[in-house]
């Protein structure tokens, strides 16, 4: 018998010790894969990050496999409760927009006239995020700037695809145009901001808006590393920085046709732009190619590509991504020319660089004033509470600094 307890007691340890190594292995070739540019400070703390991302999306996926929750609900969930803060410089309420739930931040500060607005749009490609993601970000504006912020609880996909998140944040910024005076809001200073997918949400709200004449317009709109477009998947920024966390070009893409369509399918034949037909892409060429980027981010890593064979299956699924909606970048001239005065941040090592850069050079081009900062070692994500890497107040002062100017 204690022959049995003490063969038992090896097998046990020794399937632990298996699956340690398994699981240790398995850790060892994630970090080969990542790509770290040696000009990005802290490597480790991105490292760390990267690994909580990677296997917090695996339990997720299990939990979607074993039947118990939506594995984008779970990381909702998670996120929520460690983002969600209090504050006793702020005053906090919830509202109800025309229908669209939103969370207003006021100072508590006595103000001598109406305060400026600032609308904040959080990212996460309308699958995660939402208002916890945002509330860390209206504490820090409201206090830096003495602002008014307004956070959006748009709906999400894969339950509520494109365009009904990004319609969500039309409703309730116009609610909040036509209504800033009762929040102690100067109508004529409000302005949009969002991060990510947040901002390319912002872009849209404010090319939807520009046309009303029932509405003050927002007067400027903050923008920070979003996408712009869904044409090239293949600029030079996409194939430098594929590899780079958190977002892996591969990851964007999938989240990306997730909001669009509401359903996973492979990505592969988008990622190498078999999308679209070749006179689409022909249409847009003039503000969406390569030839834009000025030369200087076309470095190592970058080897310009043939238009593949189209792929008319795949076409059908992703048609809407040229949808101005969706791809901002593709709106005319004259709703471009109607934009207001605009600051866009970009990363070196973000695969939604080139877009920010092509977005600004159509921006310019109508004439609409841009401020652009560019953060030379910077990532998508680089500005997350988690990381707490010391550069960041010093880049996050620029964007305040431009919305103490309104």
């Amino acid at each position: 018998m204690a022959f049995l307890v003490s063969l038992g007691m090896v097998v046990l340890y020794a399937s632990l010790l298996v699956l340690f190594l398994v699981i240790a292995w398995a850790i060892y070739q994630d970090q080969r894969r990542l790509h770290i540019p040696a000009e990005i400070k802290y490597p480790v703390r991105l490292r760390v990050w990267h690994g909580i991302v990677r296997y917090g999306g695996v339990m997720a996926f299990l939990l979607e496999k074993l039947g118990i929750q939506n594995k984008y609900r779970f990381v909702h969930r998670v996120a929520s409760l460690m983002l969600s803060k209090r504050s006793s410089t702020l005053t906090i309420k919830d509202f109800d927009f025309d229908g669209v739930p939103v969370r207003v931040y006021w100072p508590k500060t006595t103000p001598s006239g109406k305060r400026r607005g600032v609308v904040v749009i959080p990212g996460g490609a309308a699958i995660i995020g939402n208002i916890w993601e945002g509330d860390p970000l209206c504490h820090l504006i409201s206090q830096e700037t003495d602002s008014v912020t307004v956070n959006i609880a748009f709906r999400l996909a894969p339950e509520h695809p494109f365009p009904i998140p990004v319609m969500d944040c039309c409703t309730a910024t116009a609610h909040f145009l036509k209504n800033a005076a009762e929040f102690g809001v100067d109508p004529n200073r409000i302005a949009l901001y969002g991060e990510c997918s947040g901002g390319t949400f912002a872009t849209v709200v404010c090319q939807q808006l520009a046309a009303r004449t029932d509405l003050p317009k927002p007067c400027a709109q903050v923008l920070i590393y979003p996408y712009f477009q869904a044409v090239d998947f293949n600029l030079p920024s996409y194939q430098q920085n594929q590899r780079v966390p958190i977002l892996f070009k591969k990851r964007a893409l999938k989240m990306g046709m997730m909001y669009l369509t509401g359903k996973k399918f492979n990505v592969e034949g988008v990622m190498r732009n078999a999308h679209l037909p070749k006179h689409v892409w022909m249409k847009y060429k003039k503000w969406v190619s390569p030839d834009l980027i000025p030369e200087k981010f076309k470095g190592q890593g970058y080897v310009p590509m043939e238009w593949p064979q189209f792929i008319p299956e795949l076409y059908e699924q992703c048609k809407e991504s040229t949808n101005p909606m969706f791809s901002p970048l593709l709106a005319e001239d004259d709703m471009i020319r109607q934009l207001p005065k605009t600051f866009i941040l970009t990363c070196e090592y973000d695969v939604f660089r080139d877009d920010g850069l092509l977005y600004k050079k159509r921006l310019e081009d109508n004439g609409v004033p841009v401020t652009w900062y560019h953060v030379e070692d910077g990532f998508h994500g680089f500005h997350n509470p988690f990381l707490e890497f010391p550069t960041l107040q010093i880049h996050f002062r620029r964007v305040t600094d431009f919305i103490n100017r309104i």
